[in-house]
């Protein structure tokens, strides 16, 4: 089993590359993962990217332009809705521009560590019937 290093992916994956090859699209539609890659067949579907993508963004998003917004003296001195008026739409752009790049980092750092590599969902699963542990629920001994 080779090691697979995680700033190739990550980087394949921010610019919208394939994690595996870095030639094929990583998404199909905004959001939307390509599977399997036209250029090397690899499913990029398997990796979930779930909350990390959006709670990321907001998090660069927040540092970047909510943070200056705060800290600035100027910021103070100038009517509240030129502030909204200018902040809102910087947000907003920044936000749809970072969405999908963070979220294809996400999927190229679990293409890295071999996130639920070769699983297929609803087969790989455990029944929902079965119990958390070999012992079975606790009997209240």
């Amino acid at each position: 089993m080779t090691k697979r290093n995680v700033w190739p992916g990550l980087s394949r994956g921010f610019v919208g590359k394939c994690p595996n090859c870095g030639e094929g699209r990583l998404f199909r539609a905004f959001l939307k993962v390509e599977s399997p890659c036209a250029a090397c067949g690899h499913d990029n579907a398997q990796y979930p990217s779930d909350d990390a993508p959006p709670y990321f963004t907001i998090l660069i998003v927040g540092h970047v332009v909510i943070a200056p917004l705060v800290v600035l003296p100027v910021i103070w001195t100038l009517p509240p809705l030129l502030i909204l008026a200018v902040a809102l739409p910087v947000v907003a752009a920044l936000t749809l521009a970072l969405l999908p790049r963070v979220k294809g980092a996400v999927i190229g750092v679990h293409w890295a560590i071999k996130q639920n590599e070769g699983a297929i969902p609803g087969q790989d699963d455990p029944p929902a019937w079965a119990p958390a542990t070999p012992e079975g629920p606790p009997t209240g001994r």
